[in-house]
């Protein structure tokens, strides 16, 4: 079992569609539940949004920030790259004199961390992308605000010292989008290199022999972007979205051409764009399933085994892709028992619904990485939601962080069992079923998105674990003694009916 121990980041979102206001702490398994067009699918694709923008961080904001920088700075800087930073030995190992930081990195580098403007546009155009809107600023609540909040905030790295918080936070408004941070001083006198990439560093030393200044703005930038990523870990490693009717799209992917795609991609980039066809989460899948069918683009299998549990346990059958024709995937279903391979588009629902689960994880999501998956219970039995929401509680215990909407009552009981196991000694929970599945409170957090607000929208709280209900208390037990009450209101009247038509 993968430990999970870090401090969870805290999602503020204020007026952005249907949610009116909503404080969600991110955990390796986090659930968002409530009745349907309350903002779940919105704030799902707005984590999903964040992952991408901070996983290419780097990218987005180069060329590297104009830093404050002397000519004694770059000097020292220089000094350092070349006298203080590991070297590789003939062995291949990282032999480290010293990590000593002189002060004029550091105040360049609390300096880089400061200058978020350049941020502004590549945040506001990934957010817009994933929605599929032409411009951020139409997923304000209108007409309650003039304008939309969202932030996130967590706790700073160790060198920073305890106790040190920081948050970056969007504002959507109809004039511009406005992004805005506060990070902590960096207050250390050692830096810790062992994150780089030791190639990386020499090659900044070879820079400096062609331009100095260059080089040490990219070293300067080098240290922000590893504390930037610290600072919004998990947010820093890659999100996978499974969107809701999974299958259907599967089942018609190859319909959906390129172009598509593209228009989807390219929302955001020119004035005044058309109407994108497809949301960019929606279009990345799509993207995803053709490129799974060349082996370049998969990133291992690193969860072959839980993939092939699912199979076992809930497919009864193995999921695989194939080119054909050039260009596109085409994928299969071979049920158990038989010797013949059978188009996933003449399987089951319940099959296709599961099959890019099984395919993701074999293929594409790695510990650490996010699946955020829309309606894990969609054309599943109730068993097979408990043992589904089962295996996907092993992923997180491997390391994988899980993000769900649901509307599933047995989702959440047996989300309830899982937790509840993990308080049984050894010996005890051995007696039990899939004893080695559980999980710890503080690896769930189970979040209502129910309306409510002053403006008509929706509120987002926590929801604990009732022990007297054996679940979360999302409301189902409210319908299911309503739908007892209405029996026994059609009883009533049916013996007062007979009572009557007898006389």
């Amino acid at each position: 079992m993968t430990n999970q121990t870090s401090e969870p980041l805290e999602l503020s979102i204020s007026n952005l569609g249907p949610i009116e206001s909503a404080n969600i702490e991110l955990r390796p398994l986090t659930v968002f539940v409530g009745p349907s067009n309350t903002g779940k699918s919105y704030a799902a694709t707005l984590v999903y949004a964040l992952h991408n923008f901070f996983t290419d961080y780097a990218f987005r904001v180069r060329p590297y920030p104009d830093t404050d920088l002397s000519q004694d700075d770059i000097d020292r800087i220089y000094e350092w790259v070349n006298s203080a930073l590991p070297r590789v030995t003939i062995e291949g190992n990282a032999k480290c004199l010293s990590h000593e930081m002189p002060d004029a990195i550091a105040k360049a580098v609390n300096q880089s961390l400061r200058d978020v403007a350049r941020l502004n546009e590549p945040l506001s155009y990934e957010v817009a992308r994933c929605f599929g809107v032409a411009d951020a600023s139409n997923l304000i609540r209108y007409p309650y605000g003039g304008k939309s909040l969202f932030s996130i905030r967590g706790s700073a790295p160790s060198e920073y010292g305890r106790d040190k918080r920081f948050q970056y936070e969007m504002e959507l408004a109809d004039e511009d989008a406005r992004l805005t941070s506060s990070t902590p001083e960096m207050a250390f006198a050692r830096i810790n290199t062992d994150r780089w990439h030791i190639r990386h560093l020499q090659s900044l030393t070879e820079e400096f022999q062609v331009g100095k200044e260059e080089a040490a703005r990219a070293l300067i930038f080098d240290i922000a972007r590893e504390s930037v990523s610290r600072m919004v870990r998990p947010f820093s490693h890659p999100a996978h979205y499974l969107p809701a009717d999974r299958g259907g799209v599967m089942r018609s992917h190859q319909a959906a051409v390129r172009g598509a795609i593209a228009s989807a991609s390219r929302v955001g980039l020119r004035p005044d764009p058309p109407a994108p066809m497809l949301s960019g989460a929606l279009g990345d899948f799509l993207e995803c399933l053709i490129d799974l069918a060349e082996p370049r683009y998969r990133r291992g299998d690193a969860n072959n085994v839980l993939a092939q549990r699912i199979e076992k346990l809930l497919m009864r059958g193995e999921a695989r892709v194939e080119e054909s024709p050039p260009g596109y995937p085409s994928f299969f279903f071979r049920p158990d028992s038989w010797e013949r391979d059978l188009p996933l588009l003449n399987a089951s629902s319940m099959v296709s619904e599961i099959a890019p689960v099984v395919l993701y994880l074999r293929h594409l999501v790695q510990p650490g990485d996010l699946l955020i998956i829309e309606e894990p219970e969609s054309h599943l039995h109730p068993a097979m939601q408990v043992r589904f929401i089962r295996l996907l509680a092993a992923a997180v215990q491997d390391g994988v962080r899980i993000l769900i909407t649901t509307h599933s009552e047995w989702v959440l009981e047996e989300l309830a069992n899982l937790v509840k196991m993990s308080a049984l000694p050894d010996d005890k929970r051995e007696r039990l079923d899939d004893s080695e599945i559980f999980l710890r409170p503080d690896q769930v957090g189970v979040w209502l998105f129910a309306r409510g607000g002053e403006t008509g929208g929706a509120n987002v709280r926590e929801i604990e674990l009732d022990d007297d209900i054996s679940s979360y208390p999302a409301g189902f037990t409210l319908i299911t003694e309503g739908l007892y009450n209405r029996w026994v209101d059609i009883y009533s009247q049916t013996q007062d009916w007979n009572v009557h038509d007898s006389g």
